[in-house]
């Protein structure tokens, strides 16, 4: 890592800083049973973590009448919000940050995630103060719109080229290909790496430790 292919690594948050993909689909079926829905399949319901939230619980919930939008809504951050708790980073991600970190790289987030979720999570982990900035779908626009990465490059004037965004769903790669910015797959989130290829990533890692090891060979 001596000489630094990329300046500015943006991370997804849930599926590929943590272990969070089982629980985010079982909130997405609880909360469209819970306005009457018919429930999506837990593949279903998987597809659409990494995107803004109302987006996502259209797309799963396609028989919930746009009325009853903001009571689903309601009712997933009701049941998401009584076992956040349960959420762990995935093992190796701590020590990978403080490593990109140490060597010069601006660390950012771009998530699906609401504002207030991406604070409380930063606020209550043991990466409050990692990131040097981070956007969300409600500030900006959902993936794989490429407005959220757009504007992390402009903040700090970092070119697409120099930039690299990492994450577990093809949403993530989309949003970094309309961006002009290479990606990274991570084959243990939400999606199956099969779909990875026609987003062309550099690389697709199947744990924390080889996707630590690419950063460090080719980062």
């Amino acid at each position: 890592m001596s000489q630094r292919r990329f300046d500015l690594i943006a991370f997804d948050w849930d599926g590929t800083l943590f272990d969070s993909t089982a629980i985010i689909a079982r909130c997405i079926q609880a909360a469209v049973r819970d306005v009457g829905g018919k429930e999506p399949t837990f593949e279903e319901a998987s597809y659409v973590i990494g995107m803004g939230l109302m987006q996502a619980l259209a797309h799963a919930a396609p028989d919930v009448p746009k009325e009853r939008y903001p009571q689903l809504g309601d009712r997933y951050r009701h049941h998401y919000f009584a076992i956040q708790h349960e959420i762990s980073l995935f093992d190796g991600v701590l020590p990978m940050l403080a490593d990109l970190k140490s060597h010069g790289h601006l660390l950012t987030v771009a998530t699906g995630k609401s504002r207030r979720g991406l604070d409380e999570a930063l606020a209550t982990s043991t990466l409050a103060g990692t990131f040097d900035a981070s956007r969300t779908a409600d500030q900006t626009a959902g993936k794989p719109d490429p407005l959220m990465l757009r504007e992390l490059m402009a903040e700090f004037d970092v070119s697409p080229e120099r930039t690299l965004m990492i994450g577990d769903t093809t949403h993530d790669l989309q949003m970094a290909l309309n961006a002009g910015c290479p990606s990274i797959g991570v084959s243990y989130g939400a999606h199956e790496p099969e779909v990875f290829a026609a987003l062309s990533p550099l690389f697709v890692a199947h744990d924390v430790a080889q996707l630590h090891d690419w950063l460090r060979a080719h980062g």
